[in-house]
């Protein structure tokens, strides 16, 4: 499991003890809107935990969830995984964050340190981002990646705005990461520790 860090944000591998932060915010239906539409239960997200803990002993990659840096805020959630969590599919980001950290750019900053540490450790040629339709925050936050639109497609029982960046596409638009972060007006270095 990895532990991600940039200036802002601490994204730590889902363990136990953030059960308690990732079921309120996966109660919050307005968080939940555009992923599940529903506020997910006790079990589901026991469950969830399991599954993510799983993954990253086999896998090497999963979820994290999010903390503002100095403070120890738990501000939300991320991951990387096969779409509809089927090995055969290929591999998505995701993110949620508490609604009062909304537009403040850390959905980005996250998504950019997983890009960064896919690219780096996992061997893979594309990876994904998915968003319901109406998600115009979500599907803000994969342009801003630089992903390309790949059009809309049927995942998780929706049809959904599906976008795509390719290892050549982020090598040539991101060698130097710091021309991402001058690009994203982001002040940052993403680092991973094992």
């Amino acid at each position: 499991m990895t532990l991600l860090t940039t200036q802002r944000l601490r994204l730590e591998p889902f363990n136990d003890r953030h059960f308690e932060e990732l079921y309120y915010l996966n109660n919050d239906m307005e968080v939940m809107r555009y992923i599940t539409g529903r506020k997910v239960s006790i079990d589901e997200t026991l469950e969830h935990i399991e599954l993510v803990k799983r993954n990253w002993k086999e896998l090497g990659f999963s979820s994290w969830s999010i903390f503002l840096e100095g403070t120890n805020e738990f501000i939300g959630s991320c991951g990387v995984q096969h779409i509809e969590f089927n090995r055969e599919n290929p591999l998505e980001i995701g993110w949620r964050l508490k609604l009062s950290k909304w537009g403040q750019g850390y959905a980005t900053e996250a998504a950019q340190c997983m890009m960064q540490f896919v690219y780096d450790n996992v061997n893979v040629d594309s990876l994904y981002a998915i968003c319901h339709q109406e998600n115009k925050r979500s599907e803000g936050v994969m342009q801003r990646l630089g992903m390309l639109y790949n059009g809309i497609e049927k995942w998780y029982g929706l049809e959904t705005n599906v976008y795509k960046m390719t290892r050549d596409r982020y090598k040539s638009q991101f060698m130097d990461i710091g021309n991402f972060y001058q690009y994203m007006n982001i002040p940052q270095v993403c680092s991973s520790l094992p």
